[in-house]
């Protein structure tokens, strides 16, 4: 039998075992909860809603990569291979042919190429882009809209806060599953 003193340790050393165990436990639960959820979370990258972009110019300055992690791509489903391409011309050229002086995009970044008569296929160098969007404004404002701006996920770094979504007038840029990076002008209404 134990004495006074003898129960009094149990006691405590019950306390003690009972209470790191509880400790252990809790941490345990912690721990699991934490990294259950990280398995279940969907990272997310930034994009641009092209329904949503009016081809500000931000874009090309905001960003901060220099230059922009904002480019051109064209929707070539969409394209009407126009002979007067108004993301390719300005507004009014002097003549239809590919002098820089009759150009929208100022890096030279859209390419022409002669199909047939009267048909020409458009093609963007990502390389010369810089993500200003004035070919894809002229495209929206009198084509059919088939150029339009696009974060490109191998040169984004991913902010926190993008710097061109704290910018943007319209709202466009927003977070989109990493599994689909892209928004397509092609896939539906955008929203």
């Amino acid at each position: 039998m134990a004495g006074p003193g003898q129960e009094e340790t149990l006691s405590r050393r019950g306390f003690v075992q009972g209470g790191l165990r509880g400790a252990l436990l809790t941490g345990v639960g912690w721990v699991m909860g934490y990294l259950g959820g990280r398995g279940t979370a969907r990272a997310s990258v930034w994009q641009i809603d092209p329904f949503k972009c009016i081809a500000c110019e931000n874009c090309a300055t905001a960003c901060v990569l220099s230059p922009s992690a904002v480019r051109c791509v064209h929707a070539y489903e969409i394209c009407g291979y126009c002979r007067l391409c108004t993301g390719f011309f300005v507004p009014n050229p002097s003549s239809l042919d590919e002098g820089a002086e009759n150009q929208v995009c100022p890096t030279n970044a859209v390419k022409r190429v002669f199909v047939e008569d009267p048909y020409y296929q458009y093609s963007i160098d990502e390389e010369k882009c810089f993500g200003c969007g004035r070919c894809v404004k002229g495209c929206t404002a009198f084509g059919n809209g088939s150029l339009y701006l696009q974060i490109r996920q191998d040169r984004c770094v991913n902010c926190n806060q993008c710097a061109i979504a704290l910018v943007c007038p319209t709202q466009a840029i927003r977070r989109v599953p990493d599994s689909s990076p892209y928004l397509s002008k092609t896939a539906g209404t955008g929203a």
